[in-house]
């Protein structure tokens, strides 16, 4: 006779139930400790169990299932939200029984875990892009400090992670005070040069507890980008060693780098027979406009909840991809700017990207634009004539001048 089991994962405690079609063997409590896992692995082996389910939130299963996974069990983990129970009316044990009982009927829909070695590339990816908001946030303070100072740099560069920037801080680090001096080491900017503007923004009065707080946060910067160039450099090299051709492939594509391309199969695993189709991972990426009828009636169509971190990284690229000369996604971009906020635009593009990232590594071919719909010049004329044409309708019965 079949036996399952289902697993109740807290952050101190395991409830295991063994069901084999017609009765429970028991509910035992295990705590999450390596060494008690490991008892709970010897005990489902001698009860004869093969498949095992996880139900649990946060990061508490992971351990429990790279255990779980060494010892030779088949495991499925279960997202809380398919399986919930009447409020008032469950407990652990209730918990780990039920699983137990859909992992045998075969009516848990298990959710994505990526392979050890996806696991890896995802560590160095997502620790990449915490790292660059960090890099972000140290730039940010060291320019308020430089504010303090009477220094206003960023108002004369075009942005405050340039080297001529930071050629400033580690002149006034190094106590450099003269605006002479100060403004030969900016790059360029001749406009603010010649006006003398540039001079005047680099004038200021510089204390010594300005400059320490300025070393602090230069310390801070420099270790941060030691620590990005080594993220970078893990995740070149597990890419060049196993996804080189995908990341090829996905460079192809309008707006993606080099590191977009890595950090897509980051998450996404490169192997695309995981999701039926391109819309199964565009509803996991939660770039799909939610369906809440009832009664014949909307109550919203925001976009579901999703993997935020291939999400946030189409994002990106999709605001390269609407801006890059003849491509179709500027094109489809400005049509959709043209009756919708910006924002929900660039989402729109955003899942058309990921639509197209699905066929390529699905077909493992290069991206080919002319298999993309061309937009009609004709129609598209009658169509800005129309919204032209309803803009000064609503204009005149507004009484607004055009």
């Amino acid at each position: 006779m079949k036996k399952v089991c289902g697993l109740d994962v807290h952050k101190d405690s395991i409830f295991c139930a063994i069901y084999n079609g017609e009765t429970y063997c028991g509910v035992k409590e295990f705590s999450t400790m390596t060494p008690e896992v490991y008892l709970m692995g010897e005990y489902l082996q001698s009860e004869g169990v093969e498949e095992v389910a996880l139900e649990s939130t946060g990061i508490y299963w992971i351990p429990v299932w790279d255990l779980l996974y060494e010892m030779g069990f088949h495991l499925t983990l279960v997202n809380p939200y398919l399986i919930k129970q009447m409020p008032g009316r469950k407990s652990d044990v209730k918990d780990a029984q039920w699983i137990a009982t859909l992992l045998h009927k075969g009516m848990v829909r298990g959710s994505f875990v990526p392979s050890p070695l996806i696991q890896e590339l995802r560590v160095y990816s997502r620790k990449q892009g915490k790292l660059k908001q960090q890099v972000t946030r140290v730039l940010t303070v060291m320019d308020s400090v430089l504010v303090k100072c009477g220094i206003r740099a960023s108002s004369c560069l075009s942005s405050i992670s340039t080297k001529s920037f930071m050629c400033v801080v580690e002149a006034v680090i190094a106590g450099y005070t003269d605006p002479g001096y100060l403004t030969s080491l900016v790059y360029g900017n001749k406009k603010n040069k010649q006006s003398g503007k540039l001079r005047e923004a680099l004038t200021g009065n510089i204390k010594p507890h300005h400059r320490q707080e300025l070393s602090w946060l230069k310390q801070e910067y420099g270790m941060y980008q030691m620590q990005l160039s080594e993220c970078l450099s893990q995740m070149r090299r597990i890419c060049d060693e196993h996804f080189s051709v995908m990341v090829k492939f996905l460079q192809t594509i309008p707006g993606i780098s080099q590191i977009a391309a890595m950090t897509i199969i980051a998450e996404t695993g490169g192997d695309m027979s995981v999701f039926e189709s391109s819309d199964k991972i565009v509803g996991w990426a939660g770039l799909r406009p939610s369906n809440d009828e009832s009664a014949g009636k909307y109550k919203s169509t925001a976009t579901t909840r999703g993997n935020k971190y291939l999400r946030s990284i189409l994002v990106q690229v999709s605001w390269g991809a609407s801006r890059m000369k003849g491509s179709f996604f500027k094109d489809k971009f400005q049509r959709l700017a043209m009756r919708k906020p910006r924002k929900k635009a660039l989402v729109a593009i955003a899942r058309k990207l990921l639509v197209v990232i699905w066929n390529i590594l699905k077909y493992a071919k290069e991206y080919n634009p002319k298999l993309l719909p061309v937009q009609d010049p004709v129609k598209m004329k009658a169509r800005l004539a129309y919204h032209k044409k309803e803009y000064e309708k609503t204009a005149k019965l507004l009484n607004i001048t055009v």
